[in-house]
């Protein structure tokens, strides 16, 4: 467990709080989304009912007053692989975005690349809790 510095509980809270917001716009608007970005809607509404998920989990590790260290390494890593991952989507041929899909997917994977990185700052700066005794 550590004692969690303002600024990581900043950032685990905002994650969920983004993370939230982009879910609903996914799960929404997502027949409004598919032909802008030339994404599929079944995609957006199926990575918008995750994104749900994920944020619920992340919203409830931001509440917690002493976080499992290994539970914000497990954000930092999902949100790392995530921004990779979403990159790689680009190359796979899975799906076609247009000039837009395409600069949606990168802004997203640059927005949780920057998240996952103020975390591990936050992690850094908190301080490993003592155990009771």
């Amino acid at each position: 467990m550590i004692n969690p510095s303002l600024f990581l509980r900043r950032a685990v809270q905002g994650d969920a709080i983004i993370t939230g917001a982009m879910a609903l716009l996914l799960v929404v608007a997502a027949g409004l989304l598919a032909p802008l970005l030339n994404l599929p809607s079944s995609f957006l509404r199926e990575v918008g009912i995750f994104l749900i998920v994920y944020a619920a989990l992340v919203g409830l590790l931001g509440s917690r007053e002493q976080m499992p260290k290994f539970a914000v390494w497990a954000v930092i890593a999902t949100n790392a692989v995530w921004a990779i991952d979403s990159i790689a989507l680009l190359f796979t041929g899975w799906v076609q975005p247009n000039l837009l899909g395409q600069a949606f997917v990168v802004a997203q994977a640059l927005s949780v690349a920057v998240i996952a990185a103020l975390q591990y700052v936050g992690l850094n700066r908190s301080e490993t809790a003592v155990a009771a005794r």
